[in-house]
Order: structure tokens, then C-alpha cells, then sequence
């Protein structure tokens, strides 16, 4: 059996590894965090009203714990929820409905997320590793090369910081609840698995486990590691699995996503089948549409035949431009052909909409470039 590849992240000059953050209550299941309350001389329920103040009430500040004792307040809060994120810049667009945030980690790495809204619900786009290691020539984070993986609790805090965002009302026509979350921005989910899936079981326990939401609104987005694609189908989930295919053949995905040098086409479609299979969740199927590269009508052609009667949709995403790439999004007549040839095909397709785009917000581009003044230069999908 092929084991999951090794995603390594480069020790600095002294030859260290970066250190992971400091341990959050996210990091922790319910039981884990009563533990640790009582380590620190306190009963365990208090484990379970910390939780509540953070899941439950998106609150985190320990003067607004009432229901804890005064004179523990800090205590419990540093040792359970430490700062994680430090907000460096927020930049909004489509009259506030998108908003992307630039977060600065405990050690100085950057990562960027994304929130939508829209009139039926509130999305954000969640990074799951500093830069991403899987080099797409196409994409901004793939070429920033990889920092490391991001703790559990740092993938989870993007999603609370946010969803206290859209509970402010902020976010105007958008219900006040966040509803989906989608892992989509910077970094291979599946590269980081065990934090990852740890992350999803924290998004979908109700409070004060976690935040409560639908598996059916999680969506997971990969490359294509066929291990962990089939490891993922085992573990009783019933999230979205989001493929980036980008190309029907191998000779052009060799080129735009390297990991088909190790698992072909067909091993990635074979392991996708079978977590539908699984799980009876459609896959969606993400193929980002660039100009003169994979739009030819018989890619159209081959994709639909390699997805016809298949449990798929295909997510058509118009190539978003990113700092001196050499490739364009395809014209929109080539992009209603292709669609025109997957729905004769019998294949559901969409395109994706490209909301965010002129805040570096949008499909491909989150970078989490930045300086010493919190400057950025790209965003999320």
C-alpha cells in the first residue's frame, strides 16, 4: 500500500524545525480540555464554560466571562486561549460581503482567509498550512513554497475569529451565523491530514465541543494524495471532497499539478469514486479554466467522458491573475463551450464565481505576501 508522502517543512539555519504554537482548548477534545482545567487546580466544569464563551458566544476576551471567578479569569483564558492570530490587515470588497484577513502567527509565518457572504448563508475560506508545498505553477500559494503546517487550533480560530465577524452584522444581507467552511485557501489539507480532520471534528461537535456546524456544509479540497483520499472516506465523515483536477489528461497535469507525477489521473479519480461511494457525497470537481492551456474543446471532451454517470459536479474557475504569471483565464466564449460540451456529456458543471478578486481574495491567489506594516499582496479561493 502507497504511504501518505512526506510534506517536510525546511529547518531555519540553525537547523531547527519551526516551533508549533502554544496548545489551545481547539486543540483539545471536551474530556482533553477538563483534564487540563484540572491541572491547573480548577474544577473540570470550567473546561466546559471556557468552551462556551469561545464555541458558543464567539467570545474571548476573560472580562466578559462573568460566569467565571473573577480571579481565575486570566489564568484560565491564557492557558486555554492563547492568541493565535494576530490580525496584520483586512481588506473588503463587494460592498463589505467579502472580507479577506491577513493573520500573523506566533512565529512571525502569514496566512490569509476569507469570509463570504451571501443572502442564504455566510462562507469562510480557510488556510490549513503557511504557503503550500504542492508548487501548481498557477497558483500564488503553490509558488510560495511551503512554511509548515498550521496547529489544529489555528485552522479552527480562522473560522471562529470569522464567524464572530458575520455575528456583529457585519456583513450586511448575510444571515449572522456562519454556515460553511471551506478548505480552500492556503496550503494541501490533506498534506496536513491529522490536524485537518481534528479541525473538522471541532467545526461540526455543537457547543462547547466545538462550532456546531454541518458536516454536509464542510468542504475539503485537495491535489490528489490518493492515500489520504481513501483514508479520509474511513473516517465517518460525510464532508464535500473538492478535487483539483485542472486537466482530463496526464501529460498537462504532469505540468499543473506536480503530484500527478505520483498518482495518475485515473488513481485519483478511482480513489474519488470511492470515497463517493462511501460517503454519497457528490465530488466536486474543481478545473481552473486557463487560456490556451486546458480549455481545448477535447479536453472537454475526455473530461466528460471520464466523468459521465459519475456521483460528480465539475466547478469551473476562470484562471484569477496573480504577480507575474505567464497564463490568462480563458475568453468567455471558450468558457461557455466547454461548459455547453460537459452538460451535453451529462456532467452537472457551474463556474464558480470569482468574487474577491480585487482584494487578492479569489481562487488561487492567497499569498499572505507581506511587510514589517502588514502590507499584502494576495488572498484565498
Amino acid at each position: 500500500m502507497t504511504s501518505l508522502p512526506l510534506i517536510s517543512v525546511d529547518p531555519d539555519a540553525r537547523g531547527r524545525r519551526p516551533a508549533m504554537p502554544p496548545r489551545h482548548l481547539a486543540d483539545l477534545d471536551l474530556p482533553g480540555r477538563q483534564a487540563l482545567v484540572t491541572e491547573l487546580g480548577e474544577p473540570a466544569f470550567r473546561a466546559k464554560q471556557v468552551s462556551n464563551h469561545y464555541f458558543g458566544r464567539l467570545v474571548r476576551d476573560p472580562e466578559r466571562m462573568t460566569d467565571l471567578p473573577a480571579a481565575a479569569r486570566k489564568r484560565l483564558a491564557g492557558e486555554l486561549l492563547p492568541t493565535l492570530l494576530t490580525p496584520v490587515r483586512e481588506l473588503a470588497c463587494d460592498d463589505g460581503a467579502t472580507r479577506k484577513a491577513l493573520w500573523r502567527l506566533h512565529d512571525g509565518s502569514l496566512v490569509e482567509s476569507v469570509l463570504m457572504g451571501y443572502p442564504d448563508r455566510v462562507t469562510v475560506c480557510i488556510s490549513s498550512q503557511a504557503g503550500c508545498g504542492m508548487a501548481c505553477p498557477f497558483c500564488a500559494t503553490g509558488q510560495a513554497g511551503l512554511t509548515r503546517n498550521l496547529s489544529t487550533a489555528e485552522i479552527v480560530d480562522q473560522a471562529v475569529y470569522l464567524a464572530g465577524v458575520a455575528a456583529s452584522g457585519a456583513v450586511a444581507g448575510s444571515p449572522p451565523r456562519l454556515s460553511h467552511v471551506v478548505f480552500m485557501g492556503m496550503g494541501e489539507p490533506l498534506a496536513n491530514y491529522s490536524r485537518v480532520v481534528a479541525a473538522i471534528r471541532r467545526l461540526v461537535a455543537p457547543a462547547p465541543e466545538g462550532l456546531g456546524l454541518s458536516q454536509r456544509h464542510i468542504t475539503v479540497s485537495t491535489v490528489g494524495l490518493v492515500p489520504a483520499i481513501r483514508r479520509l472516506a474511513s473516517e465517518d465523515l460525510s464532508v464535500t471532497l473538492a478535487l483539483s483536477l485542472h486537466a482530463p489528461d496526464d501529460e498537462l497535469r504532469d505540468e499543473l499539478v506536480p503530484v500527478n507525477q505520483r498518482w495518475k489521473v485515473s488513481e485519483v479519480l478511482d480513489a474519488a469514486w470511492d470515497y463517493a461511494a462511501t460517503t454519497g457525497r457528490r465530488v466536486s470537481i474543481e478545473y481552473a479554466m486557463i487560456k490556451d492551456v486546458n480549455d481545448q474543446p477535447w479536453r472537454a471532451d475526455l473530461l466528460g467522458r471520464l466523468l459521465a454517470g459519475k456521483l460528480a459536479h465539475v466547478n469551473l474557475i476562470p484562471l484569477n491573475p496573480t504577480p507575474g504569471s505567464r497564463w490568462d483565464a480563458s475568453p468567455k466564449p471558450v468558457e461557455r463551450e466547454f461548459v455547453r460540451r460537459l452538460r451535453d456529456a451529462g456532467v452537472s458543471t457551474t463556474v464558480r464565481d470569482t468574487r474577491g478578486r480585487e482584494i487578492d481574495g479569489a481562487c488561487g491567489q492567497l499569498a499572505a505576501a507581506g511587510d514589517t506594516d502588514g502590507d499584502s499582496r494576495a488572498a484565498t479561493a
